[in-house]
């Protein structure tokens, strides 16, 4: 971590580059990474995008320390036989798995975001702090997937049309579809759905 805050002794790390950040952050080592998500110390995340000819900020966003999950990391590849470290295993954040909601906005295209729109996103987000980290994890992937089908009104039915990924990321869980049923009601409850009947669900926007 690279910032602790002075009143309630939260963790930062701070991610900067000169360049707009894409699908991935690189991050320090694998293990420690997965080891704090599972642990539940994982610091909040800042991303900053800063123009380097004029020293500003471009953009900034904020993923607080509750919005990771195990599949919001990914493995890279062990440093070869030539590195000073070899064998080291590093990771990269994926910034496409974690949901729209858990990214929030501090700075956009160089112009700041009302702090009282900024606290406002962050206390809609609060309730998934008091989930255990497993149940966490499925809530912030079903949450992920709903949004990747980019529509406000959805059904049941086009959820499970995309299992298949679900599947990938909890490989040991034998009833995707219970899960996703189960995370659909947990999402209404949390005030990120609404539930209009017949196995139809409406996003509720930020």
């Amino acid at each position: 971590f690279d910032f602790v805050c002075p009143k309630c002794d939260s963790l930062f790390q701070l991610k900067s580059q000169s360049r707009p950040f894409a699908r991935r952050i690189t991050d320090a080592a694998y293990e420690a990474m997965r080891q704090a998500i599972t642990e539940n110390r994982t610091p909040n995340l800042f991303a900053l995008h800063y123009d380097p000819m004029s020293w500003r900020v471009r953009n900034l966003i904020l993923v607080p320390h509750f919005a990771f999950s195990l599949s919001s990391i990914e493995k890279r590849k062990p440093l070869g036989p030539s590195a000073r470290r070899s064998g080291w295993v590093g990771c990269n954040i994926l910034l496409a798995n974690i949901p729209p909601e858990g990214k929030i906005s501090v700075v956009v295209d160089g112009t700041p975001v009302r702090p009282s729109f900024v606290r406002g996103h962050y206390n809609r987000l609060r309730p998934l702090k008091t989930l255990r980290l497993e149940s966490r994890g499925w809530t912030l992937d079903v949450l992920n997937v709903v949004n990747s089908l980019k529509k406000a009104e959805f059904s049941l039915a086009e959820i499970y049309g995309l299992d298949g990924g679900l599947q990938r990321l909890h490989p040991h869980n034998l009833h995707v579809k219970d899960k996703i049923r189960q995370q659909l009601q947990r999402l209404r409850d949390l005030g990120f759905l609404e539930f209009l009947g017949r196995g139809k669900y409406r996003l509720i926007s930020q």
